[in-house]
């Protein structure tokens, strides 16, 4: 920014007189450049907060990496498990197997999903942050246990005591010729270990039972699965592994990543994140039309000093240069403090949490902030490319209309 025109620019918007009514509509002007850049930034990383949040909440229910057959349901777990052994990222595997039932507990029935899990399902997905009551124990000795998800506990009324068995029918493989309605189905019974809890839509869906007691629900080979869930190293890049994954397994497989299991959740998320964004644009946008207003006061005042600056040789190119950096240094003065405001906001949200949610539902108490340096840095280039094409818009248009001789 030349040196002159940002001198005259300084003086007119802290010049030391008395306080007037372009002073004042000034100020407003900052100020409402200021709420909108502040609510950005609260906004952005409260939509970051929650990302992550969900991220790290998706981890303990959904593994690093998930292989399952296209077309049909089970598949032996050899032709996966056998094709693994040469990729040194992968650290951990476990086989489950999936099927639909109806749940009852004390007259109460609901239809879900059970997941039969192996001894190794918790090395490979943490469940046991998720658990709200009880515990993960698939095996207390000889005896099988259910974990129960919190909607299916509220909804068959699993508040009071847990020493009752949930029963779990499916239907019986291949056509049953009968008149009893009980040989349609099989029925097993199985006492409760603990319930846990995530979102509405998982923690009402599944029940995870031992693997052994699924297959013999089911009637299902010993060998045959549904899905194997994989566990890599931390560090290691997640699209890289499954790709050595899905080259090393034929076309028959689907071979996904934590993020590809739920693209089209993370993808509204991010979409969301984007609208809201574009949103307060709009209104940052709407309120920098105040610094017409004010821009057109000051050249109005100015007058005198501009003839002044003609007189003594100055350009209407000098004249311009000096009102457009009067309004960038308008709309920069409330975007400092609209960064300094939500900023501090963020701050002592992520230190005190003092806006608390309603609910229990992302089992936080208050809303999770996050802050990125890269949603900063696009809010200060918004903000100083939206109001100079209005300075230069407004400036050019005065010149027009020879308020500047």
């Amino acid at each position: 920014m030349p040196k002159l025109p940002f001198f005259f620019a300084r003086r007119y918007l802290f010049s030391a007189k008395s306080v007037s009514a372009i002073n004042i509509i000034t100020g407003i002007s900052a100020f409402t450049v200021a709420v909108p850049v502040m609510a950005m930034v609260i906004l952005l990383s409260v939509f970051n907060g929650f990302d992550g949040l969900i991220k790290s909440m998706y981890k303990n229910f959904d593994p690093d990496i998930k292989v399952t057959v296209k077309e049909g349901k089970v598949f032996d777990r050899s032709a996966v498990e056998n094709n693994l052994h040469g990729i040194p990222e992968v650290t951990g595997l476990s086989f489950v197997l999936e099927g639909n039932a109806l749940f009852e507990y004390r007259n109460n029935q609901y239809i879900g999903t059970v997941l039969g899990v192996d001894s190794l399902y918790s090395e490979v997905v943490p469940i046991e942050n998720m658990v709200v009551r009880g515990e993960f124990n698939p095996k207390f000795g000889d005896i099988d246990q259910v974990l129960v998800g919190q909607g299916i506990a509220y909804s068959l009324q699993m508040g009071g005591s847990l020493i009752e068995p949930l029963n779990i029918y499916v239907p019986r493989k291949g056509r049953v010729f009968s008149f009893m309605p009980s040989d349609f189905y099989r029925v097993r019974s199985i006492y409760l270990s603990g319930i846990y809890a995530l979102d509405n839509e998982t923690d009402g869906q599944y029940v995870i039972v031992p693997l052994d007691f699924a297959r013999e629900l089911m009637e299902v080979e010993e060998e045959k699965v549904s899905a194997v869930y994989i566990k890599i190293e931390d560090s290691t890049d997640a699209n890289k592994v499954r790709k050595k994954i899905a080259d090393k397994l034929t076309d028959e497989f689907n071979v996904q990543t934590r993020f590809q299991q739920k693209e089209s959740f993370y993808r509204i998320m991010q979409y969301e994140k984007w609208w809201i964004y574009f949103i307060i644009l709009m209104v940052l946008i709407i309120a920098s039309f105040s610094i017409i207003g004010s821009l057109t006061m000051i050249i109005i005042d100015k007058k005198k000093d501009t003839d002044t600056l003609i007189t003594l040789g100055a350009g209407k190119t000098l004249i311009r240069k000096i009102f457009i950096t009067e309004g960038m240094l308008i709309s920069c003065t409330g975007m400092i403090i609209g960064l300094i405001l939500g900023i501090t906001v963020c701050l002592l949200q992520m230190k005190f949490g003092f806006i608390e949610m309603a609910g229990e539902t992302f089992m936080v108490d208050a809303y999770p902030v996050k802050m990125k340096i890269t949603d900063i840095i696009g809010v200060v280039f918004s903000v100083i490319f939206i109001n100079y094409i209005i300075s230069v818009i407004t400036v050019n248009s005065l010149v027009k209309k020879k308020y500047i001789s």
